[in-house]
């Protein structure tokens, strides 16, 4: 009976279980293709890096598509033009309130249309995947490692007391990393920036791992639209 913002400061482990009526339809695509054609597939060996579903997904033929069927998702697809299983990932992760402001910019970066600069040298690495551009939480952990020599579980609380905007840690936590920052061999400038650019983002910040699950069951519904098209419109038309 404990409200979920007070369970952790009990000790006790929150969990999400997230309950998706897409498994039922893509169980039901699997029985219809074992019927129908005496193909018997695992849902685990689906593919999710077929080139044919990848470009389903870029034509913006996502009717049944985990994720993405909406029409702002539609428009965020077609801005992006994702070519592969990391473009959904990212797609995914962008297309929220915060991110997405920077889809315009990730999409011309990706296009070769708009330079990549990055705060300080040792964010290349960690930022070169998405075009220079913060899409998730992880590269949070990572940037305070690299800027001011955080360890992972210092990463991890900074990252947790900026998303929830917890008052009195973040006073001693930005105190925290500038002075890591100034040990680092960085200026007061650039741990300002970096401070200021990683709070702005942090509220609204994907987990990759989040991110990447759900890119996997969007993508293996799209390889079962784009080669059992009949199985997979019967699955979702027996839905409900």
């Amino acid at each position: 009976q404990y409200d979920m913002t007070h369970l952790e400061e009990q000790g006790f482990l929150k969990m999400d279980l997230l309950g998706l009526r897409n498994l039922t339809i893509v169980d039901r695509c699997l029985e219809n293709i074992r019927l129908k054609r005496g193909i018997t597939l695992n849902y685990r060996e689906i593919p999710y890096q077929d080139k044919d579903a990848i470009a389903l997904i870029a034509a913006t033929k996502t009717m049944g598509l985990f994720q993405l069927e909406s029409p702002g998702m539609n428009r965020a697809i077609r801005e992006l033009r994702p070519e592969s299983f990391n473009d959904v990932v990212a797609l995914l992760a962008l297309f929220r309130p915060g991110p997405m402001e920077n889809i315009p910019s990730y999409a011309r970066r990706k296009a070769g249309k708009e330079k990549i600069v990055y705060l300080d040298p040792c964010l290349e690495s960690i930022l070169a995947p998405t075009y220079g551009i913060i899409v998730y939480q992880e590269q949070i952990m990572q940037m305070v490692q690299a800027l001011a020599g955080f360890s992972f579980g210092e990463a991890d609380l900074f990252r947790r007391a900026i998303s929830k905007k917890d008052a009195a840690k973040l006073n001693a936590l930005k105190s925290d990393f500038i002075s890591g920052c100034l040990k680092m061999g960085r200026s007061q400038a650039i741990a300002e920036k970096a401070y200021a650019l990683i709070y702005r983002f942090a509220d609204y910040g994907f987990n990759k791992s989040h991110s990447v699950c759900y890119a996997m069951l969007a993508c293996q519904m799209a390889y079962l639209k784009a080669h059992y098209p009949e199985e997979f419109y019967c699955a979702i038309l027996d839905d409900g």
